[in-house]
């Protein structure tokens, strides 16, 4: 599924390291966006929305195409390509998050859904002329049973896109001072951790050479490489939202507990009024990929 670009670092005034140990051992909770869903479609689509469109776009989809966008979420991709094969088309979204799908269902757009994991996928060989895949390969375990089963999905002569962000965005203003809180109330070896866990390969994948690899040896070839550049509006409230819902922001909710989060909430908008307008422009560089299966 799609994911938010930056490393979310580890918000109330509390030391650090003071933060209760009890719910941090749950990791099937917290890395989920299960229970994130709803935000997810209001604040972090804003920002998957237009690379996800450039990335159809780059597809080049043809009228009456069977297309699958792997990891869909909220279905950010999938509408794109329903757009593009038009209503002879075939557009599936897979993900195995059902409160995401159904934050899919409900934006409509022509496309189908169905709960999968992107290992296994249940369809025959070669069933898509196209397949996108919109942030998602940092999120894999092992990325390459990812791109294995994907492959297979991939009719011969199809095309396939990837997309990830790029590297370098950690240094923001608005990045540090959200670390900078976050850290009052955690280790920053424990978020940087929790992060690696939920998101194991977006360092990886922030490198256009180690991205262009990963599918060369999947078995596409022709793979040409784009770096495209967005900025989204967004209000201080909304970007805190989608810093909340990210990984590390996920994992710090379930270990701090109800009241120390309510307290991190309270501190991380303090900074943010103190130091930020109430709206700002944020920046982002997304890393496109395409190539077709010989």
């Amino acid at each position: 599924m799609p994911m938010f670009h930056r490393k979310d670092h580890p918000p109330a005034h509390v030391p650090t390291g003071t933060a209760p140990p009890h719910a941090a051992d749950h990791d099937e909770d917290w890395r989920t966006y299960d229970s994130v869903a709803q935000t997810y479609g209001r604040t972090l689509e804003r920002m998957t929305g237009p690379p996800s469109a450039d990335l159809v776009r780059l597809l080049e989809i043809k009228p009456g195409a069977k297309v699958l966008d792997v990891g869909t979420g909220t279905g950010v991709g999938a509408r794109a390509a329903a757009e593009a094969a038009g209503p002879t088309g075939v557009v599936i979204g897979v993900d195995p998050s059902l409160p995401m799908l159904r934050q899919a269902v409900g934006r409509a757009g022509g496309s189908r859904y169905a709960a999968a994991a992107s290992i296994d996928l249940p369809f025959r060989d070669g069933a898509f002329g196209y397949l996108v895949a919109s942030f998602v390969l940092s999120h894999f375990p092992k990325y390459e049973t990812a791109l294995f089963d994907m492959l297979r999905v991939l009719a011969p002569g199809g095309r396939m896109a990837a997309s990830s962000w790029a590297a370098g965005e950690d240094g923001d203003d608005f990045s540090m001072a959200w670390q900078e809180v976050t850290e009052e109330f955690a280790e920053h070896e424990m978020l940087t951790d929790a992060h690696d866990r939920a998101v194991p390969w977006e360092e990886r994948f922030s490198d256009p050479v180690a991205l262009k690899e990963a599918l060369h040896e999947a078995g596409l070839r022709d793979i040409w490489i784009e770096h495209r550049d967005y900025r989204v509006e967004l209000t201080a409230e909304d970007y805190l939202a989608g810093r909340e819902i990210a990984s590390a922001g996920r994992f710090l909710r379930q270990m701090l507990g109800p009241d120390l989060w309510e307290a991190f909430r309270r501190r991380v908008r303090e900074v943010f009024a103190e130091r930020f307008p109430p709206a700002f422009n944020d920046f982002h560089q997304a890393i496109l990929a395409v190539g077709h299966k010989p």
